[in-house]
């Protein structure tokens, strides 16, 4: 077992950067010969990177700033970190331990650090990491990845295993990752992109932006807008508050809004469309030539599909089948509805 007092080493080693310059690390451990496999960081109030990119070498690095940027000297640094924090870094069989916590319960804020972690480390890495105020930043590892922090955003590229994250106020940035991904910020938008798999993204009050994504999609918002192109395999989305716009979409579709209206092209019929607008219109875009059942109702219904239409058209309801039927196009609205191919 191999276990560094951070408070003992820092002053001892002479190769320390200033704690004035935020762009250098506090301290720095080499994690070369200890075979990291897991990385387990908790932190009181900064931020957390774990990289697993190719060509660093192996290392932790501790930041420590003051309470709004504050800048101390490394002797003031060193001393508040010795009356105010618990800082440690623990290494036993191929697990990281980096830990930064207050002594104190109720500590004066204007005293307050901010302890940041980055880790370097190789690919075939699981993470489980937590920080009360600061961003998450993950790319470039394959293994179990578990995060939270209540205040800062999440930003992740080239993840593949089992995902799950989480914010209290940020944003999440998502991108190149795959498998079985679940994240949900309280407060914040989220960005996936270029990804696969089995994915679920939720926020309660801010938009979603949906690029390149293939899967079991099932994405959520309780108040901002949703943005969404080039989605295959099943899509399942819906706000409480915002417009949805989706572009290019292969597969199925489940889509609703409460406050806005609605714009979906689909290139490539899956299962089935359903569209639910309570407030907004709604204007639908399928491919020409397949076969659907339609079933349309909203005060005003408007189709324009090439193909032989069997069924009952009134103008509030349309009901029937194009081309002999298939795919099931169910969309209801509190406005107009308008279907066209194309």
């Amino acid at each position: 077992m191999k276990k560094y007092f951070l408070l003992l080493l820092i002053a001892s080693q002479g190769h320390l950067a200033s704690a004035q310059d935020s762009r250098a690390p506090y301290f720095t451990k080499s994690l070369a010969s200890d075979g990291i496999k897991s990385v387990f960081v908790n932190t009181s109030g900064g931020s957390i990177s774990v990289s697993g990119a190719t060509g660093q070498p192996a290392r932790v690095e501790v930041y420590v700033v003051g309470n709004n940027g504050q800048e101390f000297s490394k002797e003031e640094t060193k001393k508040r970190l010795e009356e105010d924090y618990i800082l440690n870094i623990d290494v036993h069989d191929g697990e990281l331990h980096a830990t930064a916590k207050n002594r104190h319960n109720n500590m004066n804020w204007r005293r307050s650090l901010s302890i940041g972690f980055k880790v370097f480390v190789g690919t075939q890495t699981a993470t489980n990491l937590s920080t009360s105020g600061g961003s998450i930043h993950l790319d470039n590892l394959t293994g179990n990845q578990q995060f939270q922090t209540s205040g800062g955003s999440l930003h992740m590229d080239k993840l593949n295993g089992v995902i799950k994250g989480q914010t209290s106020g940020g944003s999440i940035n998502l991108a190149n990752s795959k498998s079985n991904i679940e994240l949900t910020t309280s407060g914040g938008s989220i960005t996936a992109t270029k990804c696969q798999g089995k994915i679920r993204l939720t926020t309660s009050g801010g938009s979603l932006n949906l690029n390149d994504l293939d899967g079991d999609i099932d994405a959520t918002t309780s108040g901002g807008s949703i943005h969404g192109s080039r989605i295959s395999g099943v899509l399942i989305t819906g706000t409480s508050g915002g417009s949805v716009n989706l572009a290019a979409i292969s597969g199925s579709v489940d889509a609703s809004t409460s406050g806005g209206s609605m714009h979906v092209q689909v290139v490539k019929l899956g299962k089935y469309v359903k569209l639910d607008s309570s407030s907004g219109h709604v204007d639908l875009e399928l491919p020409s030539g397949q076969g659907v059942d339609l079933d349309l109702r909203a005060d005003r219904v408007s189709v324009d599909m090439a193909g032989t239409f069997t069924g009952s058209k009134e103008k509030d309801r349309v009901v029937g089948k194009i081309n002999g039927g298939g795919a099931t196009v169910d969309v209801r609205g509190n406005g107009s509805i308008s279907v066209n191919s194309r």
